[in-house]
């Protein structure tokens, strides 16, 4: 498993990313001040968030089942909890969006590759 949201564990047998995104801000309010720079107060942690893209072979597995199920726990507006392969725990996260792209189509019209990114928001610990 290289990572997991909830139950949904990210690995070769269901969705495996190609790279972890991880952003993180800090709020700071200003005060203009003559003569000299703005003062500024910090007012606490602001966004964080997660990007996951990658790419999924239809000859490896069927990617269009744990889209299904990632694009139906994003329809609850549950947080999920996001833990590592190593068991570190990054927080408490929503899915605020799935983009997937099929590519090399069998005669049915099944993609042979699906292209995806999924996008997390941190919110806060308590909530999961």
């Amino acid at each position: 498993m290289l990572l997991s949201i909830g139950l949904f564990a990210f690995s070769i047998d269901t969705l495996a990313f190609d790279e972890i995104s991880r952003r993180a801000s800090w709020r700071h309010a200003t005060s203009a001040r003559i003569g000299a720079r703005d003062a500024t107060q910090f007012t606490g942690p602001g966004d964080e968030t997660i990007s996951l893209p990658g790419t999924v072979y239809n000859e490896i597995v069927d990617g269009r089942v744990s889209i299904d199920e990632l694009r139906r726990m994003a329809d609850t507006g549950d947080a999920w909890s996001l833990v590592d392969g190593l068991g570190y725990v990054y927080g408490a996260f929503v899915i605020t969006s799935i983009d997937d792209r099929g590519k090399a189509f069998f005669p049915d019209g099944t993609p042979r590759q699906i292209d995806f990114a999924i996008d997390l928001l941190r919110v806060d610990s308590d909530v999961a």
